[in-house]
C-alpha cells in the first residue's frame, strides 16, 4: 500500500480499514441471514441490537447461554482455501453446548475479525453460519466484522460465537436424574468436529500433508474438513418424547472430561471403547503421528459427538428413535457407583 506524502489528510482507508468493502459484505450477506430469522425475531438486519420476542412461548423461561469459536481448524481452512463451512462449525460448538441442557437454541451472533477484509472470504464464512442457523432453527440475530489493521496478519482472520436458549424451567437437564445403571447412549460425530486440530496439523506435517490420501472413498482434507454435527433438531423431538437424564457434547477434553463433567459425584463411568467402530480419520490419525490410546482418548472425540444418558428402561426406545432419526448410535457405557478409585474406566 503506498503512502500518501506527509502533508496529505488521512483517511480510515490510509490506515486500512475499508468502510466501503465492509458495507458490501453487510450487502451480501442480508438473502443469507434473513433465511435464518424466526417468527419471534422483531425488526431486521442493521438494528444496533437484536430484538428477540420470548411472549407466549415459555411459561418459565430459562436462558442458557454459550460462547465458543473453532480454534486452530481455521488455519487449515485457510491452507485449504476452504472458508465455506467453517461457519457452520461454529455454530455448531454453541448451539449443541446449549442443547444438552435442554434448551432449544433461538438466536445466534457472530465475531468476525481480520488484519484486511476480503469480501469474498467473509461471505464465504458467514454463509456457513448462515447455514448452520438453519440447520439448529436458530436466527442469526446480529454480528461484528472488524476490520483491524497490523492486529492480523495478511489473510488471517478469527471467529467467534454467541448463542442463546431457552427452556422450560420443569424440563431443564442439570443431571440431578441421573443414577447407578444409566445407559450411556452415544451418537455418531460427522469427524473430528472442531477439537484437537494443533494435534491434527502436527501430525499432517509429519506425514507430508497427504491431504489427498483415500480414506474409504472420502479424501483425507475433505474429513478433516467436514463440519461438525448439528445435533439440535433430532435430539429436540428426543426430549419431546423421552426423559434423558443427563447430556454431554463432547469437545475439548473429549471423552475423559466432558461426559464424566455431567456426572454428579456419587457416581462414575465406565465407557467400553471397543462398543463402536473408530472412524478411519481417527484411525489415520492414530497410526500416523503414534498417538498413545490414552491421548486419543483425551484429544478426539473419536467418533462420539453427543452422549445420552438414559434409564435402561427407556434405552431401546430412545435408540428407536434415533435410528427412525438416521442418526448413528451405540451403548457405549453405563454409570456406576463412585468406588474409592477413579470415577472413569474407559476400556
Amino acid at each position: 500500500m503506498s503512502h500518501p506524502p506527509a502533508s496529505a489528510g488521512l483517511t480510515y482507508r490510509d490506515a486500512g480499514v475499508d468502510i466501503d468493502a465492509g458495507n458490501a459484505v453487510v450487502e451480501r450477506i442480508k438473502p443469507l441471514v434473513k433465511r435464518t430469522m424466526r417468527p419471534e425475531v422483531l425488526g431486521g438486519v442493521g438494528l444496533f441490537g437484536g430484538l428477540f420476542d420470548l411472549a407466549g412461548r415459555f411459561r418459565e423461561p430459562v436462558l442458557v447461554s454459550g460462547t465458543d469459536g473453532v480454534g486452530t481448524k481455521l488455519i487449515l481452512a485457510k491452507q485449504l482455501n476452504r472458508h465455506d463451512s467453517i461457519g457452520q462449525d461454529l455454530v455448531a460448538m454453541c448451539v449443541n453446548d446449549v442443547l444438552v441442557q435442554g434448551a432449544e437454541p433461538l438466536f445466534f451472533l457472530d465475531y468476525f475479525a481480520t488484519g484486511k477484509l476480503d469480501v469474498e472470504t467473509t461471505v464465504q464464512v458467514v454463509a456457513g453460519i448462515a447455514k448452520g442457523c438453519e440447520i439448529a432453527g436458530c436466527a442469526l440475530i446480529g454480528g461484528e466484522t472488524a476490520e483491524m489493521p497490523d492486529m492480523y496478519p495478511p489473510g488471517e482472520y478469527d471467529l467467534a460465537g454467541f448463542t442463546v436458549g431457552a427452556v422450560e424451567k420443569s424440563k431443564l437437564i442439570d443431571s440431578s436424574k441421573v443414577r447407578e445403571g444409566d445407559v450411556l447412549v452415544g451418537i455418531a460425530s460427522s469427524g473430528p468436529h472442531s477439537n484437537g486440530y494443533s494435534l491434527v496439523r502436527k501430525i499432517l506435517e509429519r506425514a507430508g500433508n497427504p491431504l489427498d490420501l483415500d480414506l474409504g472413498g472420502v479424501k483425507l482434507a475433505d474429513a478433516l474438513m467436514e463440519p461438525t454435527r448439528i445435533y439440535v433438531k433430532p435430539v429436540l423431538e428426543l426430549l419431546a418424547k423421552h426423559d434423558i437424564h443427563a447430556m454431554a457434547h463432547v469437545t475439548g477434553g473429549a471423552l475423559v472430561e466432558k461426559i464424566i463433567r455431567v456426572v454428579p459425584k456419587e457416581f462414575g463411568l465406565e465407557i467400553d471403547t471397543s462398543s463402536w467402530p473408530l472412524p478411519a480419520v481417527f484411525d489415520w490419525l492414530q497410526r500416523e503421528g503414534n498417538v498413545a490410546r490414552e491421548e486419543m482418548w483425551r484429544t478426539f472425540n473419536c467418533g462420539i459427538g453427543l452422549v445420552l444418558m438414559v434409564s435402561p428402561n427407556d434405552a431401546s426406545a430412545v435408540e428407536s428413535d434415533l435410528g427412525r432419526l438416521a442418526l448413528a448410535h451405540w451403548r457405549i457405557g453405563r454409570v456406576t457407583k463412585a468406588g474409592d478409585g477413579e470415577r472413569l474406566k474407559i476400556g
